[in-house]
């Protein structure tokens, strides 16, 4: 399916300085429902603050962004989630003394007459799993019991309470093995067909090239280059990302 003609988030100029250190200087970024934007580029690129600027984690000191067409802030987490974007950061936030459900609905409880409705929960966390063909047995198993792919694929579920419309993955795949990174892929593959607007965060180019769309290069804390994931060379965006080559990040209209 074509993505829509207005991205779900547009950032404009997103600058953020961390005293003396200009993490991102001027950054843009377009990521549109049904699609996969892939946001890769050397330690230091800036690609973990912007992460965190979407998710409310930091407040650009300049910039502009819109969620659907919208002039918006996100000063926190949880306006973040308000606003329709859900993260998943390397640690997880995971407990493992708590089931599937439990992680699924970590903070978010489902309360109704003051008692917790555990039958919602657990039916919701089904349907959940069930929507990302999640090879996880029961909503109720452990999470003590998962593997590292199996976390990796709580975590992501976790998104989808709330019904999000843009989802941040950072390294997804690192430390998996190769059977757990494909499962990890069939994921983030599957919420794009259910219409999301994903960042993907990797260094892993095989995995970027494997579901992303576009692949969008910060280098220094700036754009270095928008490129079509399924006609560009590995090359080109190695390129890039060492600063082989120097591209201007197309506009909108570029884009479409």
């Amino acid at each position: 399916m074509s993505p829509s003609p207005v991205p779900l988030l547009s950032m404009r100029g997103i600058s953020k300085n961390f005293g003396a250190v200009e993490a991102l200087a001027g950054v843009d970024l377009d990521v549109f429902a049904h699609e996969v934007v892939a946001l890769v580029g050397d330690n230091g690129a800036g690609k973990s603050t912007l992460a965190k600027v979407v998710a409310g984690a930091y407040t650009p000191d300049s910039g502009l962004i819109e969620i659907a067409g919208e002039p918006t802030s996100i000063p926190t987490p949880a306006a973040a989630r308000t606003l329709g974007v859900a993260t998943v950061f390397q640690d997880l936030a995971l407990c493992d003394n708590l089931d599937v459900t439990g992680n699924l609905f970590l903070g978010r409880e489902v309360r109704r007459g003051g008692l917790r409705d555990d039958g919602y929960m657990e039916a919701t966390a089904r349907r959940v799993l069930e929507a990302l063909n999640s090879r996880i047995p029961s909503a109720r198993t452990p999470l003590s019991t998962l593997s590292a792919g199996q976390r990796q694929s709580v975590a992501i579920a976790r998104t989808l309470i709330g019904d999000p419309r843009i989802v941040v993955l950072d390294e997804p795949t690192a430390a998996l093995s190769v059977a757990q990174t494909a499962e990890v892929l069939t994921h983030i593959e599957r919420l794009r067909e259910l219409g999301l607007a994903v960042i993907l965060i990797s260094h892993n180019m095989t995995d970027v090239r494997a579901v992303s769309d576009r692949i969008v290069v910060l280098r220094h804390g700036r754009n270095n280059g928008t490129f079509d994931a399924a006609t560009t060379s590995h090359e080109e965006v190695l390129a890039a990302i060492t600063g082989a080559t120097v591209r201007r990040s197309p506009r909108l209209h570029a884009l479409r």
